[in-house]
């Protein structure tokens, strides 16, 4: 369907594109949306004239980068570890009932378990599992409602209430980041 007003404007070798003075003689681009583009640089590096013959410079910067993060998350991931494990001893210094030491124990070492997997992943370069990094912050939020839901008393309920915040920041802290890794990977894979 074409447009009333004439405001299409076909760039792929429609009838209506509108050419250049130099149209027809082969001496550049042959409508107004390539000589613009010509123009623009497009940020990757890849076909830019002069920046082509050699490596983008921000490659190396974005390297950096994405070590620092890995380091940052694989640092955060060992700590919900020690604090999943924390949890689930926790029970062994505190007084407690059979719901919330059962509670306690097994939630603990999930997290422990699952955070220990992703630091092993990250520390073998292997990117940061957001499903899991995901699934610790729920467990997280569950150890804070189950703190209230069990009626833990004392030191450990404000023990578990503490470590649930933690674990539960930590962790939904950790998806993100492995979100973002994983979208800049995409990005700048789709460009090469």
């Amino acid at each position: 369907m074409s447009d009333p007003n004439g405001d299409d404007r076909r760039t792929n070798g429609g009838s209506d594109t509108e050419t250049d003075a130099g149209a027809g003689t082969g001496d550049g681009p042959t409508n107004r949306a390539e000589a613009a583009s010509a123009d623009i640089d497009s940020g990757t590096g890849v076909g830019d004239g002069e920046h082509s013959a050699g490596r983008d410079p921000r490659d190396e910067s974005t390297q950096v980068a994405n070590e620092e993060r890995r380091r940052k998350t694989s640092v955060l991931s060992l700590l919900v570890a020690v604090l999943g494990a924390w949890v689930a001893l926790s029970v062994l210094v505190f007084e407690t009932a059979a719901a919330p030491l059962w509670n306690n124990v097994l939630v603990g070492l999930v997290i422990s378990i699952a955070a220990g997997y992703n630091y092993y992943r990250l520390t073998n370069d292997i990117p940061l599992s957001t499903a899991i990094a995901s699934l610790i912050a729920v467990l997280g939020i569950w150890l804070i409602v189950s703190a209230a839901l069990f009626g833990m008393t004392g030191g450990l309920f404000w023990s578990t209430l503490a470590a649930g915040l933690l674990i539960a920041g930590l962790a939904g802290y950790n998806a993100y980041e492995a979100r973002e890794a994983r979208s800049v990977t995409t990005e700048s894979g789709a460009g090469t």
